[in-house]
């Protein structure tokens, strides 16, 4: 698979935190014409993210934009929605099982030499690497990898690779240039003074360049 350069991650913590509704955020990802948009909600019940889910897939109708699921693989089964898992979540291996016939994607979190080996072998699609930078929309980050962190997941991995983790407009051409296919970002998105999508524009513009 290949993963669009840009990969916005609508995290309902960050958006209730700064008053931005989860449609408005969505819309605005939608007319920006991006590929894929994952959402992550830690705290809501899953009837509180099924009700967001659905938000979110009614803006992107008749776009071929990829949306995937923070864990849940249960309710990205009955979305028909991807499934990114960390460490801490089912195994990618398992979350396949979970997901039965549905072919959908899989992506994993990863921190280290021995996480990246063992995403590469196997059921995730994708492999995430991070914290690349230090970031504030994670509570329970991990040590920051740097770039070197993604330079090594690039030589370990020849599966698609998402780095996250602090990455903004100013260093997210350093991540790509580092073996990133990918740059996740939540913060990057969410400005007082712009909104989602103007700054998505920004961001997209800056990596089409690359």
């Amino acid at each position: 698979m290949k993963l669009p350069r840009l990969y916005p991650i609508a995290d309902q913590a960050s958006l209730d935190a700064r008053g931005i509704s989860l449609r408005e955020f969505a819309r605005e990802m939608a007319q920006v014409g991006l590929g894929v948009l994952q959402y992550r909600d830690k705290l809501g019940s899953d009837e509180q993210v099924m009700e967001a889910a659905r938000q979110i897939a009614a803006e992107f109708i008749g776009t071929d934009c990829l949306l995937i699921m923070n864990d849940r693989p249960e309710l990205a089964r009955e979305l028909l929605w991807g499934v990114h898992v960390g460490q801490e979540d089912e195994s990618p291996d398992r979350v396949r099982q979970l997901l039965g016939e549905c072919s959908c994607v899989i992506g994993v979190s990863t921190h280290n030499a021995a996480q990246i080996l063992a995403a590469d072998t196997g059921s995730a699609d994708y492999v995430a690497i991070g914290p690349v930078f230090a970031t504030a929309t994670k509570a329970d980050a991990e040590s920051v990898v740097g770039l070197e962190g993604v330079r090594l997941a690039r030589a370990l991995t020849r599966k698609p690779l998402v780095a996250i983790g602090g990455i903004t407009q100013a260093n997210a051409a350093s991540v790509i240039a580092a073996g990133a296919d990918s740059v996740a970002v939540i913060g990057a998105l969410l400005a007082p003074d712009q909104t989602p999508g103007q700054l998505a524009r920004k961001l997209l513009s800056e990596l089409q360049r690359l």
